[in-house]
């Protein structure tokens, strides 16, 4: 087998019909499976799943939690049950657009075995405005990334993953006990230590932003708390390795929120992101001094 495709979903009776239909449409040279981890579900996703598969039997297979869990673990299962060489994955509520987007993965990782991770871009979609927005991979980003790119913030789409099999051989406890919202962040890092990061410049999947989403229901400052919390707790997983690089990263980001705050005329949150700037590593390359010290002088 050559390409597990994993579907992670919960509660996406609306969108999971579509994204298992543009898994379907897929044209290949070689065979895939889909292996759907369904988190009991309070709608009809799980009755849709299920009629999938009864349609898809030989292609499809299904884990079921008997419970919501509501952890990583609908991931980590995902990756231990899988079969195939390479690994895509793909959240319920969100689908891909082209129907060349696991071959051309696919041809990029075997001709590219430095690599561990292979992805593209993708379009956010704003599901209540019913309008598309910006690409979730900014302009410019090189063909091949490292892990410390890769510390400076998520450049990479769910929906636009693609990762190789067996180079994680255990799923470590601490990556299934994170907050849920960050699930993809983390296994990419965990990918990205054992190889290179691999870039296709071409929109192939969206990526759907809705008020159901993980990500969506949470305030902009509880976002920079669950990512300095994120930091932190992977720093300590992985006995600070790379402590110098995330504490340059943890700079990097609560400097960035404090001038956007400070152009909002929102000082408070200013200097509330400022110490937390302060606290890492705040002279790097990344962070002008001269803005840093114009800001410290604004307190």
């Amino acid at each position: 087998m050559k390409v597990t495709v994993l579907v992670m979903t919960c509660n996406h009776e609306k969108f999971i019909a579509q994204a298992l239909e543009s898994v379907l449409m897929q044209k290949t040279n070689f065979d895939y499976e889909i292996l759907i981890s369904e988190d009991c579900s309070t709608d009809r996703t799980r009755e849709i799943v299920l009629e999938f598969q009864k349609a898809h039997p030989t292609r499809t297979r299904l884990l079921l939690s008997e419970r919501n869990i509501h952890s990583n673990e609908i991931v980590a299962r995902g990756i231990r049950a899988a079969r195939g060489q390479y690994i895509a994955l793909l959240d319920g509520d969100d689908y891909w657009i082209s129907p060349h987007k696991l071959q051309r993965q696919v041809d990029f990782l075997d001709s590219h075995p430095e690599c561990s991770i292979c992805f593209h871009n993708a379009r956010i979609y704003h599901e209540t405005e019913g309008r598309e927005g910006r690409n979730w991979t900014p302009a410019g980003h090189k063909e091949i990334s490292t892990l410390e790119d890769l510390w400076m913030g998520n450049f990479i789409a769910t929906c636009s993953t693609m990762f190789r099999r067996g180079l994680i051989w255990e799923i470590p406890q601490w990556y299934v006990d994170l907050d849920p919202m960050l699930t993809d962040w983390p296994l990419h890092i965990l990918n990205a230590e054992l190889g290179r990061i691999g870039y296709i410049d071409e929109v192939m999947g969206i990526y759907r932003y809705h008020p159901g989403g993980e990500y969506s229901p949470y305030s902009e400052a509880q976002k920079q708390e669950i990512t300095l919390k994120f930091y932190r707790a992977v720093n300590r997983h992985l006995n600070y390795r790379y402590d110098r690089i995330i504490n340059v990263a943890i700079s990097r980001y609560f400097f960035e929120w404090a001038e956007e705050y400070k152009n909002r005329g929102d000082l408070k949150r200013m200097k509330e992101c400022l110490k937390i700037c302060l606290s890492g590593r705040p002279l790097n390359s990344f962070i002008p001094k001269r803005r840093l010290l114009r800001m410290w002088l604004t307190r």
